[in-house]
């Protein structure tokens, strides 16, 4: 079955204040079952990703312990981060090899590379030896893992959310982009709870020694069951009508005119995705770490109300991503902004207190804005930017914000607070964030319920309409 049908309507398009200027009487027609799969296909890829991301960050004291040498755990902690952050400097390399690639071979292609890649170098961290076993070879190979991870993740969101963006039917694009997002949450919320799994069950010393190599392993399967579902999919119909339209095999646009031609929206997208993940790696990321080291809180305890906080934000992620799409995307994100410069400062008071309803509500605070930002995100950033070049320029845009601004939120945060002793630096970071993201959103054209440029008009099939009963 095609991946869409190009059909002309007897009627106008239904799509509400198309901004485009699609060809007259020209319609893509989306199959509901194959949107369906590539969401699911999306997603998995995304929450693989994140299932790493959220290990990583949930078990960083015990990772320091492993990898570094011992003595002081601030510095472990840091070293920590350090490799954290070192996946993102590499992550603008990987954006603009596999964004260009993928709009030149195909999303499909490249996404399943960009899989076996980031499984591979998961799967890998799991099977490192100890500092104390090899000595500093052993960071090294850590980072060196982390590379490849950083590398790979540069073609994996901003490939993801295209590849639903251009399946998705207009009306629905909130909706459906919101399952992005439901991804990444299921993929922290499966290593976080894994992670608390093992922190309740295995003491300190088996954690160290084994227990900590378990969530990594994991990464191998899950891997070879997203290349499953992502190597079943066809190519979108956006680039498809690109590929038809193109006089050579594959249509080729150069890199400069990924970054040069598609300036101002560049701009937009990297304020955009400053904004959504400093607050994210903030409160997903860098909290638990916070909670444990600096604020001395139990660390099981702190990484279930961090488990709560996330599996809240998976229930009200669909609805608001439904509610992008009849209100707006701008809204929502304006919304989100507001929220943390007004907001960023009383949670974390909240969240100092220690108790566990007053971390609960603070958590729970910062989580729901953070919402505005995941609903929306995932069907607004691939609408800045044409077919041709919509992969490309988001991969870029989106992993250079990533590698200054989101990857190094908890490395930074974290000097902050060693340097001035300040322990509002959180706050303080996640409102000058909010600042720059509500400029941006002031200019964001809005996308809901339109065609993303250079493409006509997409809608789901009409429903049929009964013959009339003949008489006689």
């Amino acid at each position: 079955m095609p991946a869409a049908t190009v059909v002309t309507p007897s009627e106008p398009p239904r799509s509400p204040g198309a901004a485009a200027a699609p060809a007259r009487g020209r319609v893509t027609e989306t199959d509901p079952a194959l949107v369906k799969r590539a969401v699911k296909a999306a997603a998995l890829g995304n929450a693989m990703e994140w299932f790493d991301f959220g290990v990583y960050s949930y078990i960083a004291v015990t990772l320091g312990k492993v990898f570094f040498p011992s003595g002081n755990p601030t510095a472990q902690l840091l070293s920590t981060f350090g490799a954290f952050a070192a996946a993102f400097l590499v992550r603008p390399l990987g954006g603009m090899v596999f964004g260009p690639l993928g709009d030149r071979v195909g999303r499909q292609k490249v996404l399943a590379l960009t899989m076996i890649m980031m499984a591979a170098g998961t799967f890998a961290i799991g099977l490192i030896p100890s500092y104390a076993t090899i000595g500093v070879g052993a960071p090294l190979l850590l980072l060196a893992a982390r590379l490849v991870q950083g590398f790979s993740t540069g073609g994996e969101y901003a490939g993801a959310s295209t590849f639903i963006a251009e399946y998705a039917p207009d009306r629905r694009r909130g909706f459906f982009g919101s399952w992005l997002e439901f991804g990444t949450l299921a993929g922290y919320i499966g290593g976080a709870g894994l992670v608390t799994l093992m922190t309740a069950l295995l003491s300190a010393d088996d954690l160290v020694s084994w227990g900590w190599r378990i969530p990594f392993l994991i990464a191998g399967p899950m891997g070879i069951v997203g290349l499953y579902l992502r190597m079943r999919l066809e190519e979108t119909p956006a680039f498809a009508a690109e590929v038809a339209k193109s006089e050579s095999a594959r249509p080729k646009v150069p890199l400069r005119d990924m970054i040069a031609g598609q300036w101002r929206a560049l701009l937009l997208c990297v304020a955009l995705v400053l904004v959504f993940n400093v607050t994210d790696y903030m409160l997903l990321s860098y909290m638990p770490s916070y909670l444990t080291s600096e604020l001395k809180y139990d660390e099981t305890h702190g990484l279930l109300v961090v488990l709560g906080v996330m599996a809240l934000m998976m229930v009200v992620q669909p609805f608001a991503g439904a509610l992008t799409d009849r209100v707006g995307r701008r809204p929502l994100i304006a919304a989100g902004c507001a929220g943390f410069l007004l907001l960023s400062v009383p949670s974390l008071l909240l969240i100092r207190q220690g108790s566990l309803l007053a971390v609960a509500l603070g958590m729970g605070a910062l989580g729901l804005l953070l919402v505005c930002f995941t609903a929306a995100m995932p069907s607004a950033l691939p609408a800045l930017f044409p077919t041709p070049v919509r992969y490309g320029s988001l991969s870029i845009g989106f992993n250079i914000s990533v590698s200054l601004f989101g990857g190094t939120t908890p490395l930074v945060v974290t000097a902050l607070i060693g340097t001035t002793g300040d322990m509002m630096m959180p706050a303080y970071y996640m409102m000058a964030a909010a600042v720059i993201g509500a400029v941006a959103a002031w200019r964001l054209p809005e996308s809901a319920g339109r065609p993303l440029p250079g493409s006509p008009p997409a809608r789901e099939p009409l429903p049929a309409v009964p013959s009339p009963a003949r008489r006689g």
